[in-house]
């Protein structure tokens, strides 16, 4: 099956709304921008359109590309809004880190700063899943898939899906593989064919390919790359026939990751209007 990330994003961007319709005001969310290019365009655009429809007000604060990095902490730090984004990539020579660290904890809806990346690492109860994980456990809990037991092999170890994605799924209680750059080819292929479960968020154009794969392992394609001028994933759209379960790129973990973006944006509104 084929995985309609844009229906499951409409859905839950529909519940976060009828949740931000119930507080005292539209929750208001500051994203930081100092990179321009088509894509960032491209990708701010496609977060003010669901912001919207999450019932949330977002605000876009543009710098140049010569801002400095105590400008971008100072704009981070300092802002009265409910919740926090930082556009990646930022401006090179800006410790990324840094700035992204500079996000409170109580308004990290992107869980970028170490601190909530820590909280959600050491399984705190009201820690934040990271919005790809947060789309991922949406895909596997929304058709039936429980990941405990299972062999999974994690393709990459990025800050953004393998590392978080390979921590998440041994919390929940899968065998997971980690597979790298490092990792031999033979190693690798031979763990791919006996997954149950594959993640892969690496950014290599279609890595993966069907011959990999075992019948009726869920694949889950987390990575974006460009080729021949258009989006693509790690995963050849070929490998579907072999998939019980497979997310195409652009289309899938996409759409659902920038609507549980917003769902946690709308979740620290929530926890600051409670403790007020």
């Amino acid at each position: 099956m084929i995985v309609d990330g844009t229906a499951i994003a409409t859905e839950a961007l529909a519940r976060t709304g009828a949740r931000a319709e119930k507080l005292p005001r539209a929750p208001y969310v500051v994203a930081i921008a100092a990179n321009e290019s088509a894509a960032t365009r491209s990708y701010l655009a496609v977060k003010e359109r669901r912001a919207a429809e999450a019932g949330c007000a977002l605000e876009v604060r543009r710098f140049p590309a010569a801002v400095t990095e105590d400008e971008l902490i100072a704009a981070v730090s300092e802002t009265d809004a409910d919740a926090v984004l930082v556009q990646l990539p930022l401006p090179e020579g800006i410790d990324t880190q840094r700035v992204c660290d500079a996000i409170p904890l109580e308004k990290d809806a992107d869980v970028l700063s170490r601190a909530a990346r820590a909280s959600f690492e050491r399984g705190d109860e009201d820690a934040l899943l990271p919005p790809v994980i947060a789309a991922i456990a949406e895909v596997l809990e929304r058709y039936g898939i429980d990941a405990r037991g299972k062999r999974a092999v994690v393709v990459g170890q990025g800050f953004l899906v393998g590392a978080p994605a390979a921590h998440w799924l041994e919390r929940v209680g899968t065998e997971v593989t980690r597979v790298t750059i490092d990792t031999p080819k033979e190693d690798a292929s031979a763990a791919l064919r006996a997954a149950d479960i594959v993640v892969s968020g690496a950014g290599s154009p279609h890595l993966i390919t069907g011959d990999l794969l075992k019948e009726g392992v869920v694949l889950i394609d987390a990575g974006t790359s460009e080729l021949g001028g258009r989006a693509v994933g790690d995963a050849d759209p070929a490998c579907a026939e072999r998939c019980a379960l497979f997310t195409p790129v652009p289309g899938g973990i996409g759409p659902i990751a920038v609507a549980k973006l917003f769902e946690n944006a709308v979740f620290l509104a929530e926890r600051k209007v409670s403790f007020s």
